[in-house]
C-alpha cells in the first residue's frame, strides 16, 4: 500500500483583518483545506511566535491569541478552538535534535496559525500544535531544523509555515489598490523563480541578495517560516504557487505548497 504524504504549506497570511474579510486569498486557503487528504493533525510555525530556545504548544486545548492591536473588537472576539496534541508535541521534542520546551501554560495559536486555518478547516476539528522560531537561530539553522521534520509527512500531519516573503509594515501603502514597490517586486519575483528551480541555498542566504530583499525583509521573523516550508521537500518534490501577489505596496502574499 503507498504511504501518504502529506504536502508541506507555506501561507503568506497578510492582515489580520483577513479573518473579518474574505478576498482571494482566504478563498485560496479555504480551496486548498478542500483539496487536501484530511491530516490527523496539524504542525504549524508561526512569525509570530519568537522565543528563546524552540519551544511547542503541548496543551490539550490552546487558546486563541489575539496578538495585535489597534483593530476592531471584532476581531479580537474571533475564536479558533481547535485542540492540541500533546502527543504530536512530544513528536515534535523527539525528532529535534536540539532542547524543546513543551509550553502548557501561556501560549496558544496565534493569529498567524488562526487566521489561515479558520479558512483550511472552518470546523476547527483538527489538532493544532504550534512550534516556535527560535530568535538566535540563523536562516540555515532554521531550514536545517525543518529538515528533520519530514518524517511527520508521512505521519499524516500537515506541516503549515505562516509568514511572509516581503514584510515590510514601515513603507505600507493602506490604500486596498495599492501599486507594489518595485523593490518588494522583484524580491518576491526572484524568490518565486529560485524556489521553483530548487535552489533553496540563494533563499537561504537572502542577504546577499541586493537592497531589494533587505527592504523586504527588514526584521526575519515572517521570512523564517518560508524556509521551513522549503526544508521540508524531498528530492522527488516539486513546488507549486497556491496564490500569489504584493499587497498594500510592501506585503508579498506568495503562497506555495510542497509536494
Amino acid at each position: 500500500m503507498t504511504r501518504y504524504r502529506q504536502p508541506a504549506i507555506f501561507a503568506g497570511h497578510g492582515s489580520p483583518m483577513y479573518a473579518l474579510e474574505p478576498n482571494r486569498y482566504t478563498e485560496a486557503w479555504g480551496k486548498l483545506g478542500c483539496s487536501l487528504k484530511r491530516p490527523d493533525s496539524i504542525l504549524a510555525i508561526s512569525a509570530h511566535w519568537v522565543t528563546r530556545g524552540v519551544w511547542v504548544t503541548a496543551m490539550p486545548m490552546p487558546k486563541t491569541i489575539h496578538d495585535f492591536g489597534g483593530f476592531p473588537q471584532a476581531l479580537f472576539e474571533v475564536q479558533y478552538p481547535a485542540p492540541g496534541s500533546p502527543a504530536l508535541a512530544q513528536r515534535v521534542k523527539e525528532l529535534l535534535n536540539v532542547p524543546v520546551v513543551l509550553e502548557e501554560n501561556e501560549w496558544g495559536l496565534d493569529h498567524g496559525t488562526w487566521s489561515v486555518l479558520k479558512y483550511m478547516y472552518p470546523d476547527a476539528d483538527v489538532p493544532v500544535v504550534q512550534l516556535s522560531l527560535d530568535g538566535s537561530l540563523s536562516a540555515q539553522s532554521h531550514y536545517e531544523l525543518a529538515q528533520q521534520l519530514r518524517p511527520l509527512r508521512d505521519e499524516n500531519v500537515l506541516i503549515v509555515s505562516s509568514g511572509n516573503i516581503v514584510h515590510n509594515l514601515r513603507t505600507i501603502r493602506w490604500q486596498d489598490d495599492a501599486d507594489p514597490y518595485p523593490w518588494a517586486t522583484e524580491f518576491n519575483d526572484l524568490f518565486v523563480s529560485e524556489m521553483l528551480s530548487g535552489r533553496h541555498e540563494a533563499l537561504i542566504h537572502w542577504e546577499s541578495q541586493g537592497n531589494s530583499a533587505h527592504l523586504s525583509i527588514p526584521t526575519p521573523e515572517h521570512y523564517w517560516p518560508a524556509l521551513y516550508s522549503l526544508g521540508l521537500q524531498l528530492p522527488d518534490e516539486q513546488v507549486a504557487v497556491v496564490i500569489n501577489g504584493v499587497e498594500m505596496g510592501s506585503i508579498s502574499m506568495l503562497n506555495f505548497s510542497v509536494q
